[in-house]
């Protein structure tokens, strides 16, 4: 896979997704599957995007016991999704059950990548809420070291923190980046963003972009600009 875009397709039902997603006739934008919709709706989404030829990133962000989360990526694994994901606060004994649930019996799976801190989390609240008091790059490095140790394909992380990712990582350890807005744009209740073009500089491997797509007045030539800047 190439650096790409990826919409989040944040909406509370497939016919919005749908309709939403008919209004591009000669692209096959990659899409997020997020917890609203595939609560929702299930599987089938899933089933139904895949069928329209969109890749998809299954974003469920699972976080529980080592054998429960093994239990359900092996469920998961029956879903042809490019992308799954984790908390990579669950442990690497968490992601390594992870990926040992997720691959499939000839050997194939998706790519598995691990949550480190979310982008609506900044030093405060990450110190006042969780107690964590090392610097927020600091805990996003070592939660990204971990996950590379449990054998996972990269990590979602602020765009901001990218480039560090990849220095500690290596350069194919897959950055996966939300809280991205043009930069005329509201960045709404993320709190660690940036611009599509300044993602790419700082070496994102996928941005993931919801309200500046979902939101604008024209979906299609916002994907557009996404992918001019982003791409090129």
């Amino acid at each position: 896979m190439g650096r790409d875009v990826i919409i989040a397709c944040d909406f509370a039902s497939g016919q919005q997704t749908l309709d939403f997603l008919s209004a591009f006739k000669e692209e096959k934008p990659f899409v997020k599957i997020g917890m609203e919709l595939f609560y929702a709706e299930g599987p089938a989404i899933v089933r139904e995007l895949k069928a329209r030829g969109h890749k998809i990133f299954l974003d469920l962000k699972l976080h529980d016991i080592p054998n429960t989360v093994k239990k359900a990526m092996a469920v998961l694994s029956g879903l042809d999704v490019d992308i799954c994901n984790l908390h990579a606060s669950g442990t690497i004994a968490m992601m390594e059950a992870a990926l040992e649930g997720l691959t499939r019996s000839d050997g194939t799976r998706p790519l598995l990548i691990a949550v480190t801190q979310l982008t609506s989390t900044d030093q405060e609240r990450m110190e006042k809420d969780l107690l964590i008091h090392a610097p927020i790059d600091e805990v996003v490095l070592h939660y990204a070291q971990n996950a590379k140790t449990a054998g996972l394909d990269g990590v979602v992380c602020s765009p901001l923190e990218a480039r560090k990712v990849h220095d500690a990582c290596g350069a194919d350890f897959l950055t996966v980046t939300p809280g991205v807005r043009f930069a005329d744009g509201d960045v709404g209740d993320q709190k660690r963003v940036t611009t599509p073009a300044k993602a790419k500089e700082i070496g994102s491997d996928y941005i993931v972009v919801g309200r500046p797509i979902t939101a604008a007045a024209d979906p299609v030539a916002a994907y557009r600009r996404c992918v001019e800047e982003f791409v090129g």
